[in-house]
């Protein structure tokens, strides 16, 4: 069935890139209305969760508040990002020394767009659009999406993944 799929997908793909003009751009990639409201759950423990997700992208990657890391993240931290290494302090570090982000005011709303928060188990996947400069026309840009993931232990993150590699600036 995937194989089938598969096939008909690139054969899909192959035929608009044939046709005249080749490839059409893909549709950009738009945060929801009310990104807030995507931190919600009626279930008790993915919503505090989630909530610890809103707080690190709100207080901590949007408003650079890492004198509060702690409240959200655990010591270990245990990071998949090659740019960054484990533990909370080097995370701390790599944005307030390494990137020298100063504190900004806590905004009653998050300003960060956000597409989907989806939450199953002790995970919380944070999906993000992502503006790039095309390689082809460094004056154009184009969209995509970016992903943070996070595996939280008792209400704080403990574990972190996204698609950060080293030839890309940090996301979203």
């Amino acid at each position: 069935m995937w194989l089938k799929l598969s096939v008909f997908l690139v054969g899909i793909f192959l035929a608009g890139t044939a046709a005249p003009g080749g490839a059409k751009a893909q549709e950009a990639v738009v945060g929801a209305r009310n990104p807030d409201a995507l931190f919600t759950s009626p279930d008790p423990v993915l919503n505090r969760n989630k909530q610890a997700a809103y707080h690190i992208v709100k207080d901590l990657l949007e408003a650079d508040h890492w004198d509060e890391a702690d409240r959200w993240m655990t010591a270990e931290y245990h990071q998949h990002n090659p740019l960054v290494p484990s533990g909370r302090d080097h995370v701390v570090d790599f944005f307030s020394k390494v990137l020298k982000r100063a504190p900004k005011p806590v905004p009653q709303t998050m300003a960060t767009p956000v597409v989907a928060v989806l939450a199953e188990g002790d995970l919380v996947t944070v999906v993000f659009p992502r503006t790039l400069k095309d390689p082809k026309d460094p004056s154009k840009t184009y969209t995509t999406t970016w992903f943070d993931m996070w595996r939280f232990k008792d209400g704080k993150a403990d574990e972190h993944w996204d698609p950060a590699s080293k030839d890309l600036p940090p996301g979203p």
